[in-house]
């Protein structure tokens, strides 16, 4: 969709690269979670691009399917006690 300023805003499910609110926003996690899991980068699904982290977002969809095969990992990784 083009904005009135001739600047084209895709939605979220079509953008390879994502930022950590709309990360947090499309995969229904909390932010901070998103940016200790960025700065883990166990999958090599995050960029720190500048001053900002961005998450390749098809990378980091294959990285919780494979946590959702492994339930035990996912606790690990997912734990919000840290």
């Amino acid at each position: 969709m083009q904005k009135p300023t001739g600047i084209y805003e895709l939605p979220i499910q079509e953008k390879y690269m994502i930022s950590l609110k709309e990360a947090g926003s499309y995969f229904n996690i909390g932010i901070k979670k998103m940016r200790r899991m960025a700065e883990l980068n166990e999958g090599g699904f995050a960029l720190f691009n500048g001053n900002r982290w961005l998450i390749c977002r098809p990378k980091f969809e294959e990285y919780l399917l494979k946590l959702m095969k492994n339930p035990s990992k996912a606790a690990e990784v997912l734990d919000e006690d840290d």
